[in-house]
C-alpha cells in the first residue's frame, strides 16, 4: 500500500502536536517499517520549513525534515500535472490539489489527511489517520 503524507499529518508529528501526535507517529512507525509504502510531496516540505519558523531554529527545522526524509519518499508532480492542478477549481485550496496531483502521479492507494473534507474532489481517496490505522489492522 503506498500512502501520501499530508503537510499537517507531518507537522503533527514533528511538533508532537496533541491531540493527534500518537495517531500520526503510529503513520510514521507504519512507514518506518515498511508496512506501508509511505511518501511525501516535494512542495510539502519547504511548507514545512516555513511553518515552524517561529517555532524552531533553521537547524532544528532541517534536522526535523531529515528525519522525514529518512522514511519518507520524496515525490513531485510532472509539468502535466501541475498544469492540470492549476486548471482544477474544484479544490478550494490549490496546495490540497498538488498533494492529489502528486498522489495520483504515482498511484497512491491513499491520501492521509486530518482534513477530509478539503479532499472531496480528489481523485486519489483522502483517509484519516485513524481509518488508515484501521485499515491496516484489518489486513493483518
Amino acid at each position: 500500500m503506498v500512502i501520501l503524507i499530508d503537510t499537517n499529518v507531518a507537522l503533527d508529528f514533528l511538533t508532537m502536536r496533541q491531540p493527534f501526535y500518537v495517531d500520526a507517529r503510529k503513520i510514521i512507525s507504519l512507514c518506518a517499517s515498511e508496512k506501508v509504502q509511505g511518501v511525501i510531496a516535494f512542495h510539502s516540505l519547504p511548507n514545512i520549513f516555513y511553518i515552524l519558523r517561529k517555532s524552531h531554529s533553521d537547524t532544528d527545522r532541517r534536522k526535523m525534515l531529515r528525519k522525514l526524509c529518512m522514511v519518507l519518499r520524496v515525490v513531485g508532480a510532472s509539468h502535466e500535472r501541475v498544469c492540470s492542478a492549476i486548471e482544477r477549481d474544484d479544490f478550494p485550496d490549490f496546495e490540497d490539489c498538488l498533494q492529489d496531483e502528486c498522489a495520483k502521479e504515482i498511484s497512491a492507494d491513499f491520501i492521509v489527511t486530518r482534513n477530509i473534507e478539503d479532499f472531496r474532489s480528489s481523485k486519489v481517496k483522502a483517509i484519516t489517520p485513524q481509518d488508515l490505522l484501521v485499515l491496516v489492522r484489518e489486513d493483518k
